[in-house]
This record gives C-alpha cells, structure tokens and sequence, in this order.
C-alpha cells in the first residue's frame, strides 16, 4: 500500500499489455495461506494471459494442485512476464506433470488460437481444463470515442479470443473437463468509461450460459469469474496516476484484491470433486460489492 493514504502510488504504463515486473507494488501471485491438495492432479490446463495479473495466479494455483501448464501471452510486449512466470510454475508443479510451455499469440484471429490449441495438443496430448482470461481495455470519456477499429480490437481480444480458442479447444477435450472464462463486475453494475470493455464482459457472461447448455450433455462444465478490483497489469496501464492510486476504495473493503486472491475461484471451478453439480454459473471475489443477475 501506499504511505500517502492512498491504495498505491501514483503510475502509469502507456502501452497494453501492461507489465507486472515493473509494478509498484508488484501484484501478489502467491497466496501464504494457499493449501494445495492435489486436486488437479494429472490435468492439463491452457490458460490463456496466464504470464501475468489473475492469469498468473491461476497458472501457479493450478501447478500447486497437480496440473500440466500452458499459457499463452503477447511476445515483445509480455517476454519477462512470461519467463518468470514459466519459472514460478516449474518451480511449484508436482512430481507427475510435466514442464510448462508458454504460447506466444495474438488470441484475437482464429488462426492463432488454432495453433496455440495445436501447439499445446501436440506437447501434452490433451486439454482438461480451458480458463479463457486474456483482456484489454481503454478509458474512453464518450460513445463518440470508440472508433470501429478501437471497438473490433477490443472485441478481437476479449470475446472473439474465447469463442476461437474453446472452438478449437473442444476437439481435444473429454467428458469431465472445465471451462472457465473470466468476466468482470462491470457486467453487472456498469462502467461509463469502459464502454467496450463492459460490452464484451456482459458478452462472456451470456457466451458462459449458453455455452454450458450446449455441452451439459458432453459432460463439459462451463462457468465463469466475475472478480471486481483486482491489482493487475491491466490497472496502470488503463487508468490515471490520480485513479490508480485509489483503485479499488470503492467497493466495501475499501481496497482492491490480489490476483492470489481470485486464484482460489478457479481452481474450484476446475475441481469435479468441488464443483461437479455447478454449471453455467459466475462466481464474485469482488471485495463485497452484492451483485444481481
């Protein structure tokens, strides 16, 4: 925290993706109290933005539990996150799986997502578990600011990636497998200067029940995770200084969360021995906000 009184020191980052190494402070991955017990043992999981943020977290909570790892990330922009981030997975995966692989790839066009499924088949065999998480967004102060690129791009990475992906994805999983996409609290409650990013947040929210519906008789769960202020990348690198430092006072634990803390929800998602009887549903680490539909 800052000393200031505020949640964090004032920074920005002008490019997307963000970068979690530079990070003041750096976003907590590692959960202290976290207890591993083996409950995904022998799976294999694509996670897709898994070099930083919540996907990070994620990667490192699945390791612990047992399972293969692959993600995937933006080269050029994301290479250290990626690289310390495949060394925080070997360094906590178990005995039985096997190294994780990092998957560079512009999610956004389905040729891409074929290869990244392709790529992680063809090293591990098959995919157990899908956690569709990779997003980006912009500040924009009106409607009259979206352009139709800025609107596609958006789209591309946030809703088109996980239509593309699971699509491929699907051939290679079986009955018993998971589905996890990552939504937001701005689904639920609005958000006026993330427009387009609210837009594809409600989009995953609908793309995750109809999706469940449509594979329920496969035996694939879907669900999703709705987090709401999570320190992230993604913070510094959308909002401004003035609005970083009192990220996540709105909600009423009057701070934002660690991806460590978002970890947890995914994995119980994953888990048939949690979660075996939910589908199609969201869950809300989101600080204590109530949200309805």
């Amino acid at each position: 925290m800052a000393t200031n009184g505020s949640n964090f020191p004032a920074q920005r980052q002008e490019t997307q993706p963000g970068k979690q190494h530079v990070m003041d402070p750096v976003p907590g991955t590692v959960h202290p109290d976290y207890k591993p017990a083996n409950k995904l043992q022998g799976k294999v999981a694509l996670v897709t933005g898994g070099d930083s943020g919540i996907g990070k977290a994620v990667c490192h909570c699945f390791a612990l539990e047992g399972a293969t790892i692959a993600f995937t990330y933006v080269k050029g922009q994301e290479d250290k996150d990626a690289s310390d981030t495949v060394q925080l997975i070997k360094s906590a995966k178990g005995s039985g799986a096997k190294d994780p692989i990092a998957v560079a790839a512009d999610l956004g066009y389905d040729e891409n997502c074929r290869r990244v499924v392709d790529q992680v088949v063809n090293a591990f065999g098959r995919i157990d578990i899908l956690v569709n998480n990779c997003a980006e967004q912009y500040e924009r102060s009106s409607i009259e600011e979206i352009s139709e690129h800025k609107l596609e791009r958006v789209f591309r990475t946030n809703i088109f990636s996980q239509f593309f992906v699971t699509r491929h994805a699907l051939k290679h999983m079986r009955e018993g497998s998971s589905i996890i996409n990552t939504t937001s609290i701005v689904a639920y409650k609005g958000q006026p200067s993330l427009l387009d990013y609210t837009s594809t947040k409600g989009a995953i929210v609908a793309f995750t029940r109809g999706l469940a519906l449509q594979l329920v008789e496969k035996g694939i769960r879907v669900n999703g995770v709705a987090p709401g202020p999570i320190w992230t990348p993604l913070i510094p690198a959308s909002f401004k200084e003035d609005e970083v430092e009192s990220f996540g006072s709105e909600v009423p634990m009057k701070r934002a969360g660690q991806p460590s803390e978002v970890a947890p929800s995914y994995v119980f998602l994953a888990c048939n021995a949690d979660s075996s009887y939910i589908t199609g549903q969201v869950l809300h680490p989101n600080g204590g906000a109530i949200v309805n539909g």
